[in-house]
Order: structure tokens, then sequence, then C-alpha cells
């Protein structure tokens, strides 16, 4: 008796709904388009703006900076006059009575007067620098209208610390993931071009902030998501998701800010802007804070998510058992994240905790403040936002994931 077999193989997922496939790439070509038509129409001017006094030299121009190394540093009488000055011998020291000062002698490594050494002088108060020979530092060069050079101290060199903990970090990243690490190397220096190149001189110039903001956020997840993932519909499911809830972000943050009356103004950089930059709207910047820093995280559950469906879709499950387990996995993803988003502002935010905490103040007090009130709405509105990312994710990618045709046999 002859039997005969029907199977039904496939590579991956069966064939994708043609009008579903074109939906979502319809879509993302369009928001695509707007988002390349709102860089042209929101392109900074590059207008001349004045540099804000705190920050000026003498002649109103920016501020230089030199490299320097520690000679000697040690305790000497108050007031030397040699403090600052361009050295080529030992400095003078001050007369007594003006109480003791810490000096230490610094060898100037750049610019006109390399070679030479300067005088730094700090009181023995907390909040000075503590210098010790050999310390490379930065100090600033100040030239007056009669020609004379002065230094003072600018911060400690961090150049090589920081490039040594960028290749480790590197090195590391790409050795784990490989190709799919440097492609998101890659997406990093993609996103800083764009807030460099494009968001800080739109708002500087004044561009509202939402339009300026949401262009940014679309270009840099346009990069990152199909530099370090690859171009496919299982990542336009995820850049689909990831787009719609950034949207969403949008309008918490703009709600939230409105609801609360958050100025931004509790913060000292924000008060230098609002002083020396007229242009720059201070609740603006916070809005497109709200709405930049939504992004690391939103991209990180919405490439889950969608990576999810299509796993599942390649063991034959049906698209409501995608959805349904893609979802467990998007619930333990919220539950965890959700800690990451607290917890970062807690640990960062530990001075200003601290000093609530002496000045006896109410907890009621402390929450409602408005440096700590921005950071539990900006925790609020990225919460939110990548709860509602999962379902939403999750369902673009189960109508995509067309669940793989299993073997049957009559």
């Amino acid at each position: 008796m002859a039997h005969s077999h029907t199977h039904s193989h496939s590579s991956g997922p069966a064939p994708l709904s043609p009008l579903a496939a074109k939906i979502v790439v319809g879509l993302l070509a369009v928001i695509g388009l707007a988002t390349v038509l709102g860089a042209v129409l929101l392109w900074p001017h590059g207008k001349a703006v004045d540099i804000p006094l705190p920050f000026q030299n003498a002649h109103g121009g920016a501020v230089s900076t030199e490299a320097g190394h520690v000679v000697s540093t040690g305790m000497n009488n108050c007031g030397s006059p040699s403090v600052g000055a361009v050295l080529t011998s030992a400095p003078a020291t001050a007369a007594p009575g003006a109480g003791s000062c810490v000096q230490s002698l610094i060898g100037i490594d750049s610019g006109p007067n390399s070679g030479a050494n300067t005088l730094l002088e700090f009181s023995t108060g907390p909040g000075q620098p503590h210098l010790a020979a050999g310390d490379h530092i930065r100090v600033t060069r100040q030239v007056d209208d009669s020609g004379t050079t002065t230094y003072a101290f600018f911060d400690f060199e961090r150049t090589w610390p920081l490039v040594a903990l960028a290749a480790v970090f590197a090195v590391v990243v790409v050795a784990v993931a490989r190709w799919r690490g440097l492609r998101a190397l890659v997406g990093i220096a993609v996103a800083f071009v764009v807030l460099t190149v494009f968001l800080l001189p739109a708002l500087r110039d004044g561009g509202p902030a939402i339009p300026v903001a949401l262009v940014a956020s679309s270009v840099i997840l346009y990069a990152v998501i199909y530099l370090a993932h690859g171009v496919s519909l299982r990542t336009s499911a995820a850049l689909l998701g990831t787009l719609s809830a950034l949207l969403l972000s949008s309008v918490l943050s703009w709600g939230a800010i409105e609801l609360a009356h958050l100025t931004g103004l509790s913060e000292d950089q924000n008060n230098e802007i609002a002083a020396y930059m007229g242009s720059v709207s201070i609740t603006g910047l916070l809005l497109a804070g709200f709405i930049i820093g939504s992004l690391g995280v939103l991209n990180d559950v919405t490439v889950t998510q969608a990576s999810t469906a299509f796993e599942l879709a390649e063991h034959g499950a049906s698209r409501r058992a995608i959805f349904t387990g893609a979802m467990r996995v998007g619930r333990d993803h919220i539950a965890s994240t959700v800690y990451t988003l607290v917890l970062a502002y807690a640990g960062s935010a530990l001075p200003l905790l601290l000093l609530f905490s002496v000045a006896n103040r109410s907890l009621g007090d402390v929450l409602t403040s408005e440096s700590v009130a921005i950071e539990i709405a900006r925790s609020a509105v990225g919460g939110i936002a990548l709860a509602l990312s999962v379902p939403l994710t999750t369902a673009i990618a189960a109508v995509l994931a067309t669940p793989r045709p299993t073997r049957s046999t009559p």
C-alpha cells in the first residue's frame, strides 16, 4: 500500500502578509521623509551667539586652556606676588601675616609659555582641589590689555583616562557582540553627531523644542536601529514601535511639565542659560531632555520585543500565541527596566538627597521641590512610555512575523 507524505518547509517565518509589510514599510518611509523635511526646515542658521559672561576672557572671547603638570606643592604664606605669573625662576615668597595657603608650582606644557612655570595658590578650606607632584592639570591663560599673561587652575587633565576607558568599552563590546557591536558603536557616534550638529545648535537658535527633539530622535533611531541590527522587517517593527512610543513620550513630557509647573530653573546651568542666552527656552530645553532621555530605554525594549516575536514565529506559534508569549517576556523586561529608571536617578541625586535629609524637611517637601520633581516626572514619563511600547511593538511584530507552517502528514 502506497503512502504519500506532504511536507511544508521554510528557511524562516512563512511569507509575510503583503499588506502588513507594505503598511509598515510605507509608514516608515513617510516618517523618514517627514524627518528629512523637518531637518531641512529646522536646520540651525548658525547665527552668532555671544559667549556668556562667566565663560569670557578679558577681551570677551573664549577662555584658552593649556596643559600643565604639578612640579611641587606645599604650605606657604598667602599672597605671593608670583601667583598666576609666568615664571622662569623661583617664585617670590609673601610676607607673613596673611595666613597659610597651599601653593603649587606648575610647569606649563603647552601654549606660548611652554617650558616656563606658574604658581597656583589655594586656601585650606573645603572645595579646593588637592594637587600632588606629578598630577597633570589644565590651566586657563588670560592676557590683559597691557599684554600681561596670567594663569589659573581650570581642571584636572582627564584626556588619557577617558580615552582608555572608551577604548576598553569599545573592545569589550566588539569582543562580545562582534560585528553587531561594532555597528552599535558607529550608531553611538552618529547619535553624538546629530546632537552636536543639529539638536544643540537648533535649540540655541530658539527652535521649537518638541519638533527639534522629535526630528533629532528620529534620525538617531533610524541610524542606530538599522546600523546595529540590520535592515529587516524585524527591525522595522522595532523601529515603528519605538517611533510611536517616542511620540507618546513627547506628549506625556509636555503634559507633565505643564501640569507640574516645572521651569528647569532649579539648576544652576539653566539659570546661566536664562541669564545669558535669552533666545533659548528653558522649558523647551527641559522638554527636549525628557524626549532624548527616553530614547535608550525605548530602543532596548522594542528591539527585544520584536526579536522575541519573530523567534516564537520560527517555532510555529500562532499569532495569538506569539503575542501572548512575547508579552510575558515584555512584562519581565518592564519590571527590571523600571528599577533602572528610578535607581539611576537616586544614584546621581545622592548629594541633593543628603542635603535635604540634613535640612530636616518633610518627605512631601523634598519630593515636590522642583529639582526632585523634575526627575520624578522624567522617570514617570519614561516608565509610562516604556510600559506602553511593549504591547504596541509586540502587536506590530506579531502581525509581521507570520508563523512558520508546521509539517503535516495526511
